[in-house]
């Protein structure tokens, strides 16, 4: 595995979920935001371009961020945006979380439709 440059963690990311709305209308839409990074944002690759179409993940993106061991951890009841101009206003979806080392983590997150 290629050794991360500190460097590469150029694009912030927010973490969040959310919390029920408040009053008598059922529902979720309130965002707690529960910790802020910046990461380094892999998209599929050309060499997996089809293998991404047949499974139904060319939307995925691979994210690595700094491990922010006990002050939070990643779940995939949370979700996540991307705060560049590239990605605004899209909503990603924790669908994996992997350790890399005692310094990195590199998290899967699928678009929400």
């Amino acid at each position: 595995m290629r050794k991360i440059d500190i460097n590469e963690l150029d694009t912030p990311v927010v973490f969040y979920e959310y919390v029920p709305k408040q009053g008598p209308l059922p529902g979720e839409d309130e965002k707690r935001i529960l910790y802020t990074a910046w990461a380094k944002i892999d998209e599929v690759w050309m060499k997996d371009l089809e293998l991404a179409k047949s499974n139904g993940t060319l939307s995925d993106l691979t994210i690595t961020i700094r491990n922010p061991l006990s002050e939070y951890r990643p779940s995939n009841k949370h979700y996540l945006s991307i705060e560049t101009l590239d990605y605004k206003d899209k909503r990603y979806n924790i669908k994996h979380v992997q350790p890399l080392n005692n310094n990195y983590i590199r998290i899967v997150a699928g678009l929400e439709e």
